[in-house]
């Protein structure tokens, strides 16, 4: 299995190289544009790809898949092909960068992997960084092959509660609980029947890279998660539902990450909430 993550100084040896493209995917919960953290300082050569750009449109949940046509195009638009060596990053450390990972993982791109650490792991070792936004890149062609199998939705989500496949929820603990309101209007709070809880930090080092080998093994089964059964990745709205569908990805376990998240279970008519 090759890994999804490289370091920046795996990262900082290769750049500059043919078929190489770099897009910073930062987003931020709180509303912020990450765009001007992007003008700011971004690591040379970089897009900026704005996560609810390319999201449908027509849904009424954050950032949820567009159709593959409309992701490809927006992809092109960015100078990304799916034949291109695509390195994500963010400016978090590791949080919307396994996201966009995962979106263009099962869109079709062939090399996709993920800055490990993101910026602040670039600029902990004084590697360099570009100010200003920069022109828009030559158009590519984004062929997309749509890996269906990879997101699961509220049917599927529903009909494995309780079974053989874990449904495991990477929202903090407070906020699986119920203990705390929720970020968006008119979602409850709490979980669902049976989910599994493991925040996605507890996959993370203190500098924000991803855990290894038995350490990110253990940071699932401690959290009473069957590595050997299915596993479907949930969390407030897909976003850090990815990180650990990357991780599963970094021990060789596949996985389904639920696109509507606790942003559909929680505001749904029909679902049922547990809190405690």
């Amino acid at each position: 299995m090759t890994s999804a993550l490289i370091s920046a100084a795996d990262l900082s040896d290769h750049l500059g190289e043919t078929g190489l493209k770099i897009v910073d995917a930062s987003w931020h919960l709180d509303g912020r544009d990450a765009r001007a953290d992007f003008a700011e300082g971004h690591i040379p050569g970089a897009v900026f790809l704005d996560l609810d750009a390319v999201s449908d449109p027509d849904s009424p949940l954050p950032h949820t898949l567009p159709s593959p046509a409309s992701f490809a195009a927006s992809a092109g638009v960015l100078g990304l092909s799916d034949r291109d060596r695509i390195v994500v990053y963010d400016t978090a450390g590791l949080f919307s960068a396994a996201r966009v990972w995962w979106v263009l993982k099962i869109m079709g791109a062939r090399d996709v992997r993920v800055l490990d650490g993101g910026l602040p792991s670039w600029t902990a070792l004084g590697l360099p960084l570009e100010e200003g936004v920069p022109g828009r890149p030559s158009f590519e062609v984004f062929s997309p092959r749509f890996d269906a199998a990879a997101v699961a939705d509220l049917d599927q989500v529903s009909a494995a509660l309780g079974g053989e496949t874990q449904v495991v929820d990477a929202r903090g603990a407070a906020r699986f609980r119920g203990e705390t309101a929720e970020p968006r209007p008119g979602v409850r709070s709490g979980h669902m029947p049976g989910a599994l809880n493991l925040p996605y930090a507890a996959l993370l080092n203190p500098d924000g890279t991803m855990k290894r080998g038995e350490a990110l093994h253990a940071a699932f089964t401690d959290a009473g998660i069957d590595l050997d059964r299915p596993v479907i990745t949930t969390c407030g709205s897909g976003v850090t539902a990815a990180i650990l569908t990357l991780g599963l990805h970094e021990l060789g376990r596949p996985s389904s990450l639920y696109d509507g998240s606790w942003s559909e279970w929680g505001s749904h008519p029909d679902t049922v909430v547990l809190t405690g």
